[in-house]
């Protein structure tokens, strides 16, 4: 699907087809989303540019990623999708930029675009080019992995109240499962890597960007810039921060896990030596021997009774004690 926007009082998108290719030439942004072969040939032949392929997207050499042809620069970030969904994803998303047009190819439907259009409409007409569209579009997609971080940051600390916590806290005080505790934190850890990628890849394409088109912004865009590396770094900073932070709530996970192991273990070790005192008397008094003092007692069953259990008292006293229990 191709959508083109339109610069007139106010951005107005349009969808390209068979009947209206003409609007290609006139649009201010071209928007291809999950193009077809067919689109990907309609939109070359009208702006004489090469669309890259996916497989090409794919690719992590630097110079395939950002480099300028025929006058236009073409750069590929990595962009998260579907952050909030048990399975987000991450793809390439690549960025032309020309003189008079944006054109952006996607295969994947990240909210920062979302965000992005509906903010458009608002833009005043001195911001209605190329390069003010690039970096409105750059600001939105770094203010939503700094959106995803946030998230990202309230699961970790829920999780870290589950864990440390759950004996303060009647909202925790059921019994925790953490196998699923695990998988988790782990799709959180997961998610957080998904961010660190995105931004290495945006934090190149502000540095290739600003060397190659840094002489021709005003003081509007050039401050705008900066802010958003500053931003990238600060993020960047944060992923680091909340990596280490993944790793520690699985190493607690994993020492938890070993403690109830441990408790469990023990309960059985206790049990055993409580038990073997009796199992000690039981078993004099199993044996055949025809001379035994105690076998034509009237009073001889209840005393082996009576001293089995004071046999097994003992121990666990002792273990009371010594608040081994």
């Amino acid at each position: 699907m191709i959508i083109t926007y339109l610069s007139e009082k106010k951005l107005k998108p349009e969808t390209i087809t068979m009947d209206n290719q003409a609007a290609l030439n006139s649009a201010l942004w071209v928007d291809l989303l999950n193009p077809t072969k067919e689109e990907e040939v309609w939109v070359e032949s009208t702006l004489c540019l090469d669309i890259p392929t996916r497989e090409e997207m794919q690719e992590i050499e630097l110079s395939s990623r950002l480099y300028e042809e025929n006058g236009a620069l073409f750069m590929t970030v990595t962009m998260v999708a579907k952050s909030t969904s048990p399975e987000p994803t991450s793809d390439a998303v690549t960025l032309i930029l020309t003189k008079t047009k944006l054109i952006t190819v996607r295969y994947i439907e990240p909210h920062s675009f979302s965000l992005f259009t509906s903010y458009m409409a608002k833009l005043p007409l001195q911001s209605h080019n190329a390069n003010a569209l690039l970096v409105e579009l750059l600001d939105a997609s770094i203010d939503r992995l700094a959106d995803i971080l946030e998230n990202v940051s309230s699961q970790l600390d829920n999780y870290s109240n589950v864990i440390f916590h759950s004996e303060l806290n009647e909202k925790y005080s059921k019994k925790t499962d953490y196998k699923t505790l695990l998988q988790r934190i782990g799709a959180s850890g997961d998610l957080n890597t998904k961010v660190q990628e995105s931004l290495i890849s945006f934090n190149r394409l502000m540095i290739f960007f600003g060397k190659k088109y840094s002489s021709e912004f005003d003081s509007s865009i050039q401050s705008k810039l900066t802010m958003i590396a500053d931003d990238t770094k600060s993020l960047k900073d944060h992923v680091t921060f909340l990596s280490n932070k993944v790793n520690f709530l699985l190493d607690a996970t994993l020492g938890m896990v070993n403690i109830e192991q441990n408790n469990i273990i023990k309960i059985f070790s206790i049990a055993a030596v409580i038990l073997l005192p009796p199992t000690l008397v039981a078993s004099v008094y199993g044996m055949n021997f025809e001379f035994m003092p105690e076998l034509k007692w009237h009073w001889g069953y209840p005393f082996a009774i009576m001293l089995m259990l004071i046999s097994a008292w003992l121990p666990y006293k002792y273990f009371k004690l010594k608040k081994w229990l």
